[in-house]
């Protein structure tokens, strides 16, 4: 996403350690459930076989410990085979849903969401009825089914449902800056690309899990709360009492969502300003016969859209960051805008059919077809500067707020490299008495490993599958994009660093700051390309390929080093667990560029800024591709009001961060939730949409009244009904690409009645 991914909402009872960890800004909706309780009664929630049950603080004590795998069930079935066809399959599909719904979603805003629980949920329910339906040695269906499968399945869909996030973000920046010809045509480039990204990651998260989840986690509280929760809800699914009732319960709830949310993206598509957009201010300027002001609101975006995908982010974001994300929009496109164009900072273009005169005052401001975009730039290029600005400045202070974090993770990299330097003399038949030291781990922090050293994934099966990737990952990078080894091994060893922080960050936080990671190693690319000659061109295509390794290895070393906590908890072998990430990642290397050729064919405007009206902002796209120009255009194009708002924005981002952690501390540490998300504030300046800030607020508004009135229900269904809700839109948004290729959408066979100059 634009802003730092949730890895997926916490579900209730985590513990209180982690809610106080994670910023308070960035809640996930089931806090908000767990503060419904009596404020005079000292509760807190916690699990027990699989049901949220409230206890008293005194008893927290005697709340599981986080680092222990969960205790073997004496009633639970022995699982003798768990790397089955049935399970990987499934695992593949479920995550070519979520990978196919990243495109889309990210494409709309910049959001992603993770597949671990929609995997685990979804892969409960089917393999469930197959092993209750076919008898035990029916081929392939058939078989007992366990929580480890379970956890196989969810680890296949997680692998494959991932690296979406490079294709909204860095490669679609490539083609609106021409650096590169079509996606058709590009293809097997992009796949070659893809594939080092997905394997760097993989063969570098491996050796990851010992450590971060086995040596060091208790010394830094990594409690990696999606991997734990989604441990925790197979556990639950599968206890002996009310589990399963409960799991069906769950899939009924998000296979209906999944199922309406669908039908209504496709169906919408046909008469789309009824069942899809309320242009309300269009429908009165119309009732005034064309003579009213309403028409000058409707310029700016307003009006509501009914997207399931963004109510159910509501949903799980929860009220503080949906209602930031609003006022955002409320600021950038009901205040600041309008005063830009009023002044002559910033205009607009006529946007209604040539030629009608009822629709002469219809204008857009979202427009990036600019002749002189420095002294003559439209709203939205004026705000996307300090939009992105004040991101980056955020993320950064966000991240150096959490100074601990930024110690141990360099703490983490040298206890890490001096492990694997004394492991190495060892096997050499030699020792360092100082390495043996500088490696050494405090017997109160060590965490017992489950699996026995048969289920481990040796040395030999990674560390030469990851020297062969970086070297793959240097002859990819110079063959396809003319980068220099140097600057691809600076892109490698940026990944290598930004891996640790994210892993680190999510780990306690449960956000991955990808933000921070993409943001600096473009800076960092930006620098080493600086007097060395290169042409503009060339320099913005080594930046952005630069940081999507950077990134894309951040991203997929985190996601993967997350499923090996939720095996950690579930006792599952790593080794079947990285079989089934590298199978996953397969598909991956293929889907996500599928995905997006797909959706670059059906829509071109996602990567040709000269086509006026679009379906997909793409902030995440606007945002790396700012930061490419800023560093690599000597010319500086940004107009200088927008530059200096930027940096006073920024400051104002900056210090709203300062006070959340250094003023809303103790007894007021209670007020942190009611200051502004900056990062989702921003993100409003970025995406010229308003809509989506006005469903989220939908969603996040019902998921509070929802767990306020019967939080028991809220808890059982509500994170079930946002998944089907957002992969419902998302498989919807793939069907109605196909339907744009086809010649068989709206576009040819639909109505625009009540659409503002006949066009939604």
């Amino acid at each position: 996403m634009a802003a730092d991914r949730h890895t997926a909402a916490m579900p209730l009872g985590l513990g209180s350690n982690i809610l106080d960890a994670a910023p308070n800004t960035e809640k996930s909706l089931f806090d908000n459930a767990r503060e419904q309780s009596d404020s005079g009664n000292e509760k807190s929630t916690a699990f027990k076989d699989g049901v949220a049950v409230e206890v008293d603080e005194t008893e927290e004590d005697k709340l599981p410990d986080p680092y222990v795998p969960f205790p073997i069930d004496p009633g639970a079935l022995e699982e003798k085979k768990i790397l089955r066809t049935r399970s990987i399959v499934l695992g593949l599909i479920c995550g070519c849903l979520v990978n196919a719904s990243n495109v889309y979603l990210g494409l709309k805003t910049g959001w992603t969401f993770g597949a671990n629980l929609f995997g685990a949920i979804v892969g409960f329910a089917i393999i469930k009825f197959f092993s209750v339906t076919f008898a035990e040695n029916f081929p392939i269906l058939g078989g007992k089914f366990g929580p480890k499968e379970n956890n196989i399945i969810q680890t296949t869909a997680t692998a494959a449902g991932g690296l979406g996030n490079i294709f909204v973000s860095a490669i679609p920046a490539l083609y609106q800056l021409k650096l590169l010809n079509d996606p058709s045509s590009d293809f097997w480039r992009i796949v070659s690309f893809t594939a080092v990204c997905a394997y760097f990651g993989f063969f570098f998260a491996t050796p990851l899990r010992k450590f971060f989840i086995i040596y060091v986690a208790r010394e830094l509280c990594l409690i990696f709360p999606t991997g734990t929760a989604t441990a925790m809800t197979i556990q639950s699914m599968h206890a002996a009492t009310g589990g399963e009732a409960a799991a069906k319960a769950k899939t009924k709830a998000l296979g209906i969502a999944f199922s309406c949310a669908l039908a209504l993206r496709v169906a919408s598509q046909y008469a789309i300003g009824i069942l899809w957009d309320w242009h309300i201010f269009t429908w009165f300027y119309i009732w005034g016969h064309y003579k009213n002001l309403a028409i000058h609101v409707e310029n700016w975006g307003w009006y509501l859209e009914f997207t399931p995908a963004f109510i159910g982010s509501g949903m799980i974001v929860g009220l503080n960051p949906a209602y930031s994300f609003f006022g955002g929009s409320v600021l950038a496109w009901g205040i600041i805008g309008p005063a830009l164009v009023h002044n002559g900072a910033a205009y607009g273009v006529p946007a209604g059919p040539d030629g009608d005169a009822n629709w002469s005052d219809y204008m857009t401001f979202a427009s990036f077809k600019l002749a002189d975009p420095k002294h003559h730039p439209s709203p939205r290029y004026w705000l996307l500067w300090p939009g992105v600005l004040c991101m980056i400045v955020v993320s950064f202070t966000e991240l150096f707020c959490q100074w601990r974090i930024i110690y141990f993770a360099g703490r983490s990299v040298v206890k890490a490299t001096t492990m694997a330097l004394n492991k190495g003399l060892k096997m050499a038949g030699k020792n360092s008495p100082y390495l043996e030291r500088m490696s050494a781990i405090e017997q109160k922090h060590l965490v017992e490993d489950p699996a026995s050293e048969e289920d481990q994934v040796k040395w030999w099966m990674w560390f030469p599958g990851l020297i062969v990737v970086i070297v793959m990952t240097c002859v990819v990078l110079g063959v396809q994009y003319d980068m220099p080894v140097g600057m691809s091994i600076l892109a490698i060893l940026l990944g290598f660093i930004f891996s640790f922080l994210a892993i680190q960050c999510t780990g306690v936080t449960d956000i991955t700051p990808l933000t921070a990671a993409s943001k600096a190693s473009q800076l960092v690319l930006g620098g080493a390309t600086k007097g060395e000659g290169w042409p503009i061109g060339q320099a913005q295509l080594l930046n952005l390929i630069g940081g999507a390794v950077a990134s894309g290895a951040a991203s997929q070393s985190t996601d993967l080093v997350i499923d090996f906590r939720v095996g950690f908890l579930l006792r599952t072998p790593p080794k079947l667990q990285w079989v089934a990430q590298g199978i996953g990642s397969i598909a991956a290397i293929f889907l996500a560029p599928g995905m997006f050729v797909l959706f670059a064919k059906a829509y071109p405007c996602v990567i040709d800024l000269e086509i006026e009206k679009c379906a997909f902002a793409a902030p995440s796209v606007g945002a790396w591709r700012a930061v490419a120009i800023a560093v690599t255009d000597p010319s500086f194009p940004i107009p200088s009001s927008a530059g200096i708002f930027a940096i006073c924005f920024s400051i104002l981002g900056a210090m709203t961060i300062l006070f959340k952690y250094y003023v809303l501390t103790g007894s007021r540490a209670g007020y942190r939730e009611y200051v502004p998300n900056m990062m989702a504030v921003a993100l409003a300046f970025v995406l010229p949409q308003t809509q989506y800030g006005t469903a989220m607020v939908i969603g996040a508004t019902i998921s509070y009244v929802w767990a306020k009135r019967n939080a028991a229900q809220f808890d059982m269904y509500c994170y079930a009904v946002a998944a089907g809700l957002i992969s419902g839109e998302g498989i919807g948004g793939v069907v109605n690409a196909v339907f744009q290729i086809a010649g068989i959408s709206g576009d040819k066979y639909g109505s625009n009645i009540a659409c503002p100059g006949d066009a939604c």
